[in-house]
């Protein structure tokens, strides 16, 4: 500008929008501001452009209060905004999360007659599935529809991303076969976001299949999809097609990042695979790349989980020499694995340091410590954490907390306190869930409470869950230590719902042998799951070892015992015979109409005086 005043030439507003853009597109808007004041002294007139530079400047550094007196002073000066100025302030409301004062500019905009286009609505769009204001997103598209605008490419991958990471696939892949059916092309983003939704919730071959379908639209994989799949295969323990994965992504020219790594070393910690995780880092470090705060975070955790607390606070050392500030999640990994050490000493001084460091504990952090108190027996202090966050904290106790608590208190026959957290929870407004049901069914069930037990599951159906086959063991182990006649007649409203029998109740089973001294039987029918080439794990390999040690050709058992063997005995037939059918046709259930009835009719009559009780209860 010095140049033209040397030469008379007098810069006009164009001249100085270019200066005011360079100045805003490099961060420097107090140098824009400045210049547009001299603009004014030297009375050049601002246009639209001007103040749409000025606005967009403003927004992009998160002051929206100048944004604001800019778009003020527009008016003021009676130059009129057009459709670029709405969405700027509407942008810039979004990303600083103020959807309010984006809804009020949007009405504005439309009230003042201006046609909202694509951009105006896939900004609101995205804010509302971001913030999850659901009535407003159902608003917004009836208005889409209203104003005649078609979905684009970058709708529909807003909400595709708003199904996938709420984990609604179902909604996600319905949304995407009608991009594809009214010619929509999706792009890379579309695909890297279904592809994740799956692979997140271990759905990993239909996430390759999209990666298919996605070469076939030809469109190239990125780093980002390759770290996807990635998730999904370690998540489920897949860890050698994750390496060959690896190999497949430097073959076509990724060399794997940190994130990469990371997702890898997390998985071999998850499978059990330490040495393979500690071979990793150093050959990520080998490579030059740095770990940065989720790579030693991920690679703490992995440690603590894996019972090597000490070395994992080594880590978390050289993590601090290097200058990588912790996070709450670096944290809360060395507490719980102090926790879990027995440590509580250590947990509650990381605790302090977090604070020291301006790092605010998480309710995870305060529900890892009541876990680490209870296990300990220290209720009264567990009681005391818990009303500072109900008091003090300005978090609410979570199901977390309060199952922490049940479960503990149960485990501990104290079945009056952990009714009063029971109570609590609908009290603080924290329905229970599927989990808390399953420890006050089996806080029930040990106390030998199965009458109860039952009537809670009864509960459970009639709250909208789904027993879980953890509900079922946990029920079916209660069974057998309950006396027959009883028994019969629970096993009976047990068998009405679906059962779906895994390895655990073949354990379950297998260890009620054990207790009621017959290891033989126990041993019996591991050689016939053997037989039919099922895999046992090593609980069951733990409970035979017993199994073997106990055993006595002579052993003679009273008639009481006699009895519960042919219960067990029966118990353990359903299982087989359910466990090999569902290996065959998918079956995921107990059912007595596909089972023989001279299949089980001789347990039947060998329980003596409990059979007509057994006969009339699977009636």
């Amino acid at each position: 500008m010095e140049v033209m005043n040397r030469y008379g030439c007098v810069p006009d507003v164009f001249t100085y929008n270019i200066l005011i853009n360079s100045h805003c597109i490099y961060g420097h808007f107090s140098y824009a501001l400045v210049l547009f004041d001299l603009m004014l002294q030297r009375g050049c007139h601002p246009n639209n452009v001007t103040y749409n530079t000025l606005i967009s400047g403003a927004c992009k550094t998160g002051d929206m209060e100048e944004a604001k007196r800019i778009f003020k002073r527009m008016g003021e000066q009676r130059v009129s905004p057009n459709n670029v100025t709405y969405n700027t302030l509407i942008h810039g409301y979004f990303k600083c999360g103020d959807i309010d004062s984006a809804n009020l500019i949007y009405r504005e905009m439309v009230e003042r007659g201006f046609m909202a286009d694509s951009f105006t609505l896939n900004t609101l769009l995205s804010a509302y599935c971001k913030f999850a204001r659901e009535e407003e997103v159902e608003r917004l598209l009836r208005d889409m529809l209203g104003m005649g605008l078609v979905p684009d490419t970058c709708t529909f991958n807003i909400l595709i991303a708003r199904h996938c990471w709420a984990g609604q696939l179902d909604e996600a892949t319905e949304l995407f076969r009608e991009m594809i059916e009214k010619r929509v092309s999706p792009g890379l983003f579309t695909f890297n976001t279904i592809i994740a939704g799956h692979s997140r919730l271990g759905l990993v071959d239909e996430a390759f299949s999209l990666y298919k379908l996605m070469e076939n639209f030809g469109l190239a994989p990125s780093i980002v999809t390759y770290c996807s799949l990635l998730v999904g295969l370690c998540r489920e323990g897949r860890m050698l097609e994750a390496e060959r994965l690896m190999d497949e992504m430097l073959l076509r020219g990724f060399p794997p990042n940190r994130v990469a790594f990371t997702i890898l070393i997390d998985g071999y910690f998850r499978n059990g695979e330490i040495s393979l995780a500690l071979g990793l880092w150093n050959d990520m470090e080998g490579k030059g790349i740095s770990p940065d705060v989720v790579a030693y975070s991920a690679f703490i955790n992995g440690l603590c989980k894996s019972n090597l607390t000490d070395e994992a606070c080594e880590y978390f050392r050289e993590m601090s020499r290097r200058g990588v500030v912790p996070n709450n999640f670096t944290y809360n990994s060395l507490i719980d694995g102090h926790c879990k050490d027995g440590d509580l000493v250590q947990a509650f001084k990381l605790e302090s340091e977090m604070r020291e460091r301006g790092i605010v504990p998480d309710l995870f952090t305060s529900n890892t410590i009541i876990n680490g108190l209870c296990r300990q027996g220290r209720f009264k202090m567990a009681n005391n954490i818990y009303l500072h966050i109900l008091n003090s904290s300005g978090l609410a106790p979570n199901s977390v907390t309060y199952n922490t608590l049940i479960d503990a208190y149960c485990k501990a026959f104290d079945m009056v306190s952990a009714a009063d957290y029971v109570n609590k929870m609908a009290i603080d407004d924290c329905p229970p869930d599927c989990i808390t049901y399953n420890i006050w069914i089996h806080g029930l069930c040990i106390n030998h409470m199965m009458g109860h037990a039952l009537k809670m599951l009864d509960e459970l159906v009639m709250m909208g869950f789904g027993p879980s086959t953890i509900t079922y063991n946990t029920l079916l182990d209660g069974l057998c230590y309950d006396v027959l006649d009883r028994a019969t007649i629970l096993l009976g409203k047990l068998l009405k719902m679906n059962f779906l029998p895994n390895v655990v109740t073949v354990n379950v089973l297998l260890t009620h042998f054990c207790k009621q001294g017959m290891p033989d039987r126990a041993l019996m029918w591991a050689d016939r799951f053997r037989r039919a080439s099922f895999s046992l794990d090593d609980a069951t390999r733990n409970i035979l070892e017993r199994a073997h040690f106990d055993f006595c050709e002579d052993a003679k058992i009273s008639d009481e015992r006699a009895e519960k063997c042919v219960f067990l005995d029966f118990l353990m037939h359903l299982t087989f015979e359910t466990m090999c059918r569902q290996r065959i046709t998918g079956e995921r259930k107990w059912d007595l109409d596909k089972i023989k009835p001279h299949d089980f009719s001789d347990l039947i009559f060998k329980l003596g005086g409990h059979g007509g009780e057994l006969r009339f209860s699977l009636q």
